[in-house]
């Protein structure tokens, strides 16, 4: 529960609005009950007139709640006596219209104040989701599905949006209307309350046991949905592939699965927190039942007059919708940690790549790229991905990885802005360890293009600009036409302001690569990193860009990924790798005389 309070600090003021409105709610719902003992005992007893008035008289002997009840009585008895009983009903009407009228206008007040802090905190959660998620590292995210983490920040956070309003709502108002009519039952009749009290621990042992279960449910049945998810951005971004291989069927199936047991879950879930309610109805009318007979036994005595027994019921009924009220709040309460537990389960995750305490500033390139002794193997992996990697990469060359797939060289690319960490060994930017740099400082020194072109569902001037957002528009097209894009931008229905669809879906596989490639020219950094850069071009495409990247890569440090051999003969070194080993090293030419492996992948790209 304090993990769910804390959420509320930056909202105090409004917090503690609502709750003081939530209060005076509650006091004017509690009021109306006292005033309804003394007047309908006199109302229905006028020849107690007098004595009621002798009573009220006779104050000074009284002391304490007793003298209360007797002014009372006495301002009842001497209302009755000068206005008449049709009169007297009129004015106490009216007062209770009024104490309703101010019980429902603090109310409205108490959620006016209240809805700033429930949206508020919901975006408080989100950004805190968003920014953590940008935070952690990539390696956190080669085990998650995409799916899952968006049910986190959209289904789980409205659950606990849930919680917080159950939380303020119920905790700040019904316990106080449950005292003071609890209160006023203990003046009225202490052997009654017994039976209140036993109903209320026999109903709270039933319920609990009951609610212990919703928060484990909760977790279950959040975890499926955010599975469902996944699924459903499996089947979006691979439509292509399923209708391709007529696997229509297959994924209906494998959805229907995942569905039926999320609907199961959420039955049982919602049968469970459904039983709150006509559970505490059925207590409360059986409760009723037992006042009605006990209390029938104390009035046929004379023990009780019947107004007073009225009252004392009126009283109990004002429990049984608050505590019905707390009931259902506990409910959502134990959903939403489980909610909260899911979503604080990406707060909390250790984030392992990050800046260290003292880090030094870095804001050019000036000297070489070094790896040293570099080992890597990724998160539960059997075999590592690089083995003792010796790299040294001067300023202004173009070092070309090459080898078969899985062979390690996009990882290689990614342990240079620390995408991830090397597991032994260790990397040098102008003769100084890369951890030890601002992350955001060594990642400003980098462009990078990947082999899949990562585009956004924005218009193209903004995917370009996007690694540089103060550029002018002469630097933007320039990019463009280096990259052999700016024709068929132009071309497009509205130019550079055309919106390219989700992950650039309006254009071809050779258009989103060249997109991606101007972006990276635009932002002119000292070091490239070219992952597959012109994998995804035609024949024609793939000669203009190659020609554009020749000259802009001169006194250029580049670190180029091909599988397209003919693209990297020109490199002042090749290196090439199989399974995370250096097995080859040299240029094109001493290679294609020495090498085997190189000369192998050569002849077998030339077939």
């Amino acid at each position: 529960m304090l993990r769910l309070l804390r959420y509320y600090a930056p909202y105090k003021k409004l917090l503690v609005l609502a709750i003081l409105c939530n209060l005076l709610m509650s006091l004017f719902m509690i009021v109306s009950i006292p005033v309804l003992q003394p007047f309908l005992r006199i109302l229905f007893n006028p020849n107690e007139l007098s004595e009621e008035v002798t009573r009220s008289n006779a104050l000074t002997d009284a002391s304490g709640i007793r003298a209360i009840e007797q002014k009372l009585n006495g301002f009842f008895a001497g209302l009755i006596q000068q206005y008449g009983q049709e009169k007297a009903l009129l004015i106490v009407c009216a007062f209770l219209v009024l104490t309703f009228f101010g019980k429902n206008l603090f109310r409205y007040l108490s959620l006016y104040f209240l809805a700033p802090v429930r949206n508020g905190i919901v975006r408080d959660i989100r950004l805190k989701l968003m920014r953590k998620i940008l935070d952690l590292p990539l390696s956190y995210f080669s085990e998650k599905r995409k799916g899952d983490m968006m049910s986190r920040i959209t289904a789980d956070v409205q659950e606990v949006e849930f919680s917080i309003v159950s939380v303020v709502e119920s905790v700040a108002r019904e316990p106080i209307v449950i005292a003071g009519s609890l209160a006023f039952m203990i003046f009225v009749s202490p052997q009654l309350l017994v039976f209140v009290l036993g109903l209320m621990l026999f109903s709270g042992l039933i319920i609990g046991g009951i609610g212990r279960s919703l928060r484990r449910q909760s977790g279950e049945a959040q975890s499926r949905l955010g599975y469902i998810g996944a699924l459903i951005e499996e089947t979006l971004g691979g439509l292509r592939i399923i209708k391709g291989f007529n696997a229509e069927q297959w994924q209906q199936e494998r959805f229907s699965r995942e569905t039926a047991r999320y609907v199961r879950t959420l039955t049982g879930l919602n049968r469970r927190k459904d039983l709150a309610s006509p559970l505490s109805e059925f207590l409360g009318i059986a409760a009723v039942s037992v006042l009605l007979w006990f209390g029938a036994r104390q009035v046929f005595a004379g023990e009780m007059s019947a107004a007073t027994f009225i009252t004392f019921l009126y009283a109990f009924y004002n429990i049984i919708e608050p505590a019905k009220q707390l009931s259902s709040a506990s409910y959502s309460i134990r959903k939403g940690m489980g909610a909260l537990e899911r979503v604080e389960a990406v707060l909390h995750a250790p984030v392992s790549i990050r800046d260290g305490e003292q880090t030094l500033e870095i804001r050019d390139f000036t000297d070489k790229i070094e790896f040293r002794n570099v080992s890597f193997r990724y998160q539960n992996a059997e075999q590592p991905a690089l083995e003792n990697i010796q790299l040294v990469i001067p300023k202004g060359t173009m070092v070309a990885l090459v080898g078969a797939s899985g062979a390690g060289k996009s990882t290689i690319a990614d342990l240079l802005p620390r995408f991830y960490d090397v597991t032994e060994g260790q990397i040098w930017l102008d003769g100084k360890d890369i951890r030890q740099f601002r992350l955001h400082d060594l990642r400003a020194l980098m462009g990078i293009v990947s082999q899949d072109a990562i585009l956004f569902n924005d218009t193209v001037r903004n995917n370009i600009m996007f690694s540089s957002e103060t550029a002018s528009e002469e630097e933007l097209l320039a990019a463009a036409r280096a990259a052999n894009a700016h024709e068929f931008i132009q071309n497009l229905p509205e130019g550079y302001d055309t919106n390219i669809g989700d992950r650039g879906s309006k254009l071809s596989g050779g258009q989103r690569q060249r997109l991606t490639i101007a972006r990276a020219l635009l932002k002119n950094p000292p070091i490239l990193i070219l992952d597959e850069a012109t994998s995804a071009l035609d024949s024609e495409s793939e000669k203009l860009v190659q020609a554009a990247l020749e000259t802009l890569l001169k006194n250029r440090t580049a670190l180029v990924i091909a599988h397209r051999l003919s693209t990297v003969q020109h490199a002042d070194e090749i290196i090439v790798l199989d399974q995370g080993r250096i097995v080859e090293r040299g240029t094109h030419e001493s290679l294609m005389q020495s090498g085997k492996v190189y000369r192998k992948l050569v002849e077998l790209q030339a077939l």
